[in-house]
């Protein structure tokens, strides 16, 4: 009786705190292998061809490109046992929440995970905005392929108005003020 009331008590305590985010966090980088916070600005002469995708989210909702165009808008390429998905996922809250005046909506795309891990993920981190669960048929990953490779996880992009990959950032996001200064450059071009 005992045990099983220290085994509850550590199972708990386990809920309250993240330990594979607190590892990558610490850096030992233990049984782990993330991006090194690499990120590249494309000028509007050199961004590729427009993106077109279409997906359906952890609320069952079709999503597509069509959704967000002529729109400056952010994408996310996660899955929620990424401990680097994990610690950025605050910043990305935050950053959604003081674009949504200034018209930019942001995306995740789940490229692991099923509709009831992603929508568990959505609900611990208060997450606003939409998240695809692309991991069954990777069809938002493929349309992707040619700015973000499909296992580099995580990676933000910044899509301009005319649907085209602006800027990318391969790693996790270490705080908000790279991934705000890459929207401020898309926004301030002429849409």
């Amino acid at each position: 009786m005992v045990l099983a009331a220290v085994v509850a008590v550590g199972l708990l305590a386990g809920c309250a705190s993240d330990p594979l985010a607190d590892q990558y966090s610490s850096g030992s980088n233990q049984n782990y292998i993330s991006g090194e916070g690499v990120f590249k600005e494309f000028a509007p002469a050199d961004r590729g061809d427009p993106v077109s995708f279409t997906g359906t989210s952890e609320t069952d909702e079709a999503i597509s490109s069509e959704d967000y165009a002529g729109e400056v808008y952010v994408v996310n390429f996660w899955y929620a046992g990424c401990p680097p998905c994990r610690l950025e996922a605050p910043i990305l809250k935050s950053l959604s929440e003081e674009y949504a005046d200034q018209g930019v909506d942001f995306l995740g795309v789940n490229t692991y995970d099923q509709q009831g891990t992603s929508a568990a993920f959505t609900r611990k981190y208060e997450i606003p905005y939409p998240s695809i669960v692309d991991a069954n048929d990777v069809a938002v990953q493929f349309a992707f392929s040619k700015s973000v490779a499909p296992n580099a996880v995580p990676t933000t992009l910044v899509v301009d108005r005319e649907g085209r990959v602006a800027a990318r950032w391969s790693g996790g996001l270490p705080n908000d003020s790279n991934l705000a200064a890459m929207i401020d450059t898309v926004l301030a071009e002429e849409g």
